[in-house]
This record gives C-alpha cells, structure tokens and sequence, in this order.
C-alpha cells in the first residue's frame, strides 16, 4: 500500500443546529474538520496508512483535533503545536438541502504559520500520495511553504493530489488569487474540483480549453465533481463518467474530501506511484472502479453530520443505493 501524506489545515467546524429556515435556538457542536485532515482521515477509515502535516494551536481545540486524528488511525507524529496563534475555527450553516455556508476565523490560525523548516527530514524518500488544497495559499508565507513542499514532493518521486477546495472567504478582500492557485495545480498529477471551482478557475476561457491546456501540462488526469450530478474524470485522450448514488443531504461539508479520499484510497490499496500511475489509468475498468467508489464515498458522507465523524469506514458503503 502506498502511504497517504496529507498537507495543510486542520480546524474545528462548528456545525449550526439549525437546518434550512429554521428560527429555533441555534446551538454550534464542534466537529473536526479541514479539507487535507479530513482526506488523510478518509484514507485511514479505509485501513491505508496516512499522515497528516501540519501546524495546530497548543489550545484546547489542538487538542481536540489530535485526538480525533489518532482515533481514527491518522498518524500524528508529525503535526507540530504552537502558541504563537489559535487552532482556526469555522462555523457552518446549512440550508434545506445539507448545503453549507461557512463562517471563518481564520486568520490569524495557527496552521498559517507551517514553515518549510518544520518539515520533517527524509518524509518524501519513499513513494507516497501526498494531498494538498489552496486553503493553505492563502496567505503569502505559507503559500511559500505549500509551493516549496510540493515541489519537493514532486521531486522525491511522490504522486501529488491537489484539491482546488476554494473558499473565497479564506482569502483577502474575499478574492481567490487564481495565478496562484494556478502554480500549485502545475505541480499536481492529480486534480479534483467542482464545476463551480472549474468555472472560477477558468475565466473566459472554455471547459475543454482549461481542460486540454491544463493536462498538456504534465497533469494525468482532472476528475470534476457536481455535487449529485456526475462525476468526469479528463485525461489525455479519453473522459469517463459515472455517478453518484442518490442519496438525502444533510451535511455536505466533508463530502468532496471524502471523494478525494477514496480515490487516494484506490491508487493505495493498488500500490500505486508516480511512476506507476500512467500504467493504473490505462485501464478503465479499474479506473471507473475507483471513482464509483469515491463517488460512493462522498454520497455517504453527505448522509451524515460533521466532517471526520461522517467519513465512512471499511462497510459503511454496503447499504447505499447503486
């Protein structure tokens, strides 16, 4: 199995009691969250080996989400603890459709101030999935790390993931700097976004435009989600497509990472590397497995409340509809 190292910010979503329209007493329960963390938790509630990088406030909520981390088999050993600044925090609203809204506080948080000198030595000598997301660009210093990590990653002959994950919110005056996000997709194997994320990203350029310049780039393959609607994965001369199973949203905050982390789940479980992995999308019929099962994984997850909590385990998948 090829290990999953994921990269970036773990934090504390604070999901809002209220559903919809609801004007009943709002109460806010903690759950752990962030996009990279709940990838390498996706990974390890599937029995596959994943890290998790990053920096969290020495503070109770750090604590919180280590726990997390270690219960659910996320090895820990790596995330480094400050008290120069607070675990961030993100409080989520959800319509009738489990369709959330996010409210950060963030930044200051301790995961911006990850440096390249906290990276442990030798932790890309060996092949591995290594997963990142643009939250981690939002802020120049540690925008500088995220480039520098994944360069090296890359370097080191590890498959890297990108999540584009975009949350305008996150970044300042509530604008994406997309040439920046831009710089790290140059640096994936893989790329997963949504169609909004697709539309963000493109500009006035067209779908198969962005599409075709980007995998002329050096990436193998561009999988776009759309929510309930199917799921494309673009590669070099061919697209598939399948979808998802229909289910009743709750919560969709975790969804996307769970997709992305059962498809990391398959490329580990197949012994997959960067220099194997031409060779694994040649086939479709493995292919198509995989995303069916990511799929999957992101249709369960939307059934449930919570990010971490809502990623599904090893036979949780076996009563969704096909």
């Amino acid at each position: 199995m090829t290990p999953i190292i994921a990269f970036g910010e773990a934090l504390v979503d604070m999901l809002s009691s209220r559903l919809g329209d609801d004007t009943g007493p709002e109460t806010f329960t903690p759950y752990a969250g962030g996009a990279p963390a709940n990838a390498a938790v996706a990974c390890a509630r599937q029995g596959l080996p994943s890290v998790f990088l990053g920096m969290i406030g020495d503070d109770r909520f750090g604590d919180f989400i280590v726990e997390a981390l270690d219960a659910h088999g996320v090895d820990t050993q790596h995330v480094v603890r400050t008290r120069a600044a607070r675990t961030a925090l993100a409080f989520v609203s959800r319509d009738s459709e489990g369709e959330r809204q996010f409210d950060f506080y963030r930044p200051p948080a301790a995961d911006l101030l990850y440096r390249r000198e906290h990276l442990p030595s030798g932790i890309f000598a060996e092949p591995a999935l290594v997963h990142l997301c643009s939250n981690s660009l939002t802020d120049t210093e540690i925008a500088r790390t995220t480039l520098d990590l994944a360069s090296i990653a890359r370097r080191g002959g590890c498959l890297i993931s990108v999540d584009a994950n975009l949350r305008p919110l996150l970044w300042p005056q509530g604008r994406v700097d997309v040439a920046l996000v831009e710089q790290l997709l140059e640096r994936a194997h893989l790329i997963k976004l949504s169609r909004e994320e697709l539309d963000q990203l493109r500009g006035d350029r067209g779908v198969d435009e962005w599409i075709s310049a980007r995998l002329a780039r050096g990436t193998r393959m561009i999988v776009i989600t759309d929510g309930p609607g199917p799921v494309v994965a673009h590669l070099a001369e061919r697209r598939l497509q399948v979808s998802p199973p229909q289910v009743k949203a709750v919560d969709t905050t975790a969804a996307g990472d769970a997709f992305i982390g059962g498809l990391l789940a398959s490329l580990s479980r197949a012994d997959v590397t960067c220099e194997t992995l031409t060779d694994w999308l040649a086939d479709d019929t493995q292919l198509e497995a995989a995303l069916t099962f990511a799929a999957r994984c992101g249709a369960f997850t939307a059934t449930r409340a919570g990010a971490f909590a809502a990623l599904p385990g090893s036979s949780d998948l076996d009563d969704l509809p096909n």
